[in-house]
């Protein structure tokens, strides 16, 4: 019991979600049938998370995503507001043409080592990624794996798909805009630390200034150990204050409009740094080539765990595979498809309704939205999906932007959420659940509604 009892929340939580979903299975709550096609249909999932996952820690302990951070830091040119339209672009543009999947495993990390760079809090960079992994995947179908569902209904090419949701796709992406400058952006609130705690003994983070920003070690990805306290202070690790050379003289930066741009960062192995960025390149052209998802990402964590295992073996450890994530998923799967089977359906069948027109469309977006937060988004879409008539395509559009859109106030309501919480555990940045879900919960109301009414707008 104490065993458990230190476990993190989320954790015990993946367990209870396990523990439930067998006990739903043995006392024939769930037929086998429905668990074993759940389980087929999420096995490629899996695969897919587990090596992801370890793609990502690999290639932080080589330093590449503090290169791509401290470039995209040169970029906006002491701008904030430009730094701001940078990353909305950056986020936006890999969500779109990528995955959302994509954008929280591998463009979290770089997000957060940006924040050292520029000497501003964690949060609103993260916040930036997981807001625009989801709010930003409804153009295309590789955007999300609901998208493909969707398009394969209506029977809508990519670019089908594309002149149906252009209109509700600008409309998620500027409020998405408003509520992160609102929030979290603008001045006062990008140096707010309440929320961006790290803990003290964040893995592997030990760049400091005496090393310029580099940093040999495993964890040299880990962003300079950012520690953004209540006053609004980074500090990297035990080093004190960032010298300039390496986060830009930060002090003061929370109160000012303006950074100080970084130096280039030099990865401390070049070769490491190499075969990690060109594995990632690799996955990234593997999935515009359409290869499937796990094979492209065990692919890329293959490359990368034989060149850590010829130049630093340490580093290969059991602990970069995401146990908890691969814990929680069948489990969650497991409890969702029993509640589809013994009634789900016909309650969303009635919450949906046949309404093709407005109300129609604004009610199953709602629907779509709201059991997205409580369940999560892509059971939720497979079970909306049946429950929507036929020949109401633009009603099914709304459900898919609800459960694209909507899944932003709880941290299980979509995959890419999910990962991102874990790469933001990884890196010791904390975001308070209030403040996550109240935050969350403004934009999903106010994105869906804009996004659907640009749907009927466009019809």
């Amino acid at each position: 019991m104490r065993v458990f009892q230190r476990l993190h929340v989320l954790d015990r939580v993946a367990i209870g979600l396990l523990v439930v979903g067998l006990l739903c299975l043995a006392t024939g709550l769930l037929p086998t049938g429905s668990a074993g096609d759940a389980m087929t249909r999420i096995a490629p999932l899996l695969a897919f998370l587990g090596t992801v996952i370890v793609l990502a820690e690999l290639t932080s302990k080589a330093e590449v995503f503090d290169v791509v951070a401290a470039r995209v830091a040169r970029a906006g040119r002491g701008s904030y507001a430009a730094l701001f339209l940078l990353c909305v672009a950056f986020a936006s543009i890999t969500t779109i043409a990528l995955n959302l999947d994509t954008t929280a495993v591998l463009l979290t990390p770089v997000m957060l080592a940006l924040a050292s760079r520029v000497g501003i809090a964690a949060v609103p960079l993260a916040m930036t990624t997981v807001w625009l992994a989801n709010t930003a995947s409804l153009l295309l179908p590789v955007s999300n794996l609901t998208n493909l569902l969707a398009a394969d209904r209506v029977a809508l090419s990519p670019l089908g798909l594309a002149s149906r949701m252009w209109a509700p796709q600008l409309a998620a992406i500027a409020v998405t805009m408003v509520c992160l400058w609102l929030f979290y952006w603008r001045r006062g609130k990008r140096d707010d630390g309440a929320g961006a705690l790290p803990e003290s003994g964040a893995r592997g983070a030990n760049v400091s200034a005496r090393t310029g920003g580099r940093d040999a070690g495993p964890g040299a990805a880990r962003a300079d150990d950012v520690r953004a306290g209540n006053s609004g202070d980074v500090r990297a690790g035990n080093a004190g204050d960032v010298r300039a050379e390496s986060a830009g003289d930060v002090r003061g930066a929370g109160y000012a409009d303006r950074y100080r741009p970084p130096e280039v960062h030099r990865p401390a192995d070049p070769v490491l740094f190499r075969a990690c960025g060109l594995a990632c390149a690799g996955f990234l052209i593997a999935i515009l080539a359409d290869v499937e998802l796990w094979v492209a990402s065990a692919t890329a964590a293959a490359v990368a765990v034989a060149a850590f295992a010829v130049r630093r073996r340490s580093a290969l450890r059991l602990s970069l595979v995401p146990w908890r994530l691969l814990v929680m998923v069948p489990g969650m799967f497991l409890v969702v498809e029993t509640v589809n089977v013994n009634g789900l359906h016909d309650l969303l069948a009635s919450a949906v309704g046949h309404d093709g027109g407005l109300w129609g469309l604004f009610r199953a977006a709602a629907v779509g939205g709201g059991l997205s937060n409580v369940l999560n988004n892509l059971p939720v879409y497979l079970a909306g999906e049946a429950a929507v008539p036929v020949g109401n395509h633009d009603q099914l559009l709304a459900l898919l932007i609800g459960t694209n859109v909507g899944p932003v106030v709880t941290p299980w309501a979509s995959l890419a959420t999910l990962l991102w919480y874990e790469r933001c555990h990884a890196y010791g940045v904390r975001v308070p659940v209030t403040r996550l879900m109240g935050t969350g919960a403004v934009l999903a109301v106010a994105a869906v509604l804009a996004s659907v009414a640009a749907l009927t707008l466009t019809a």
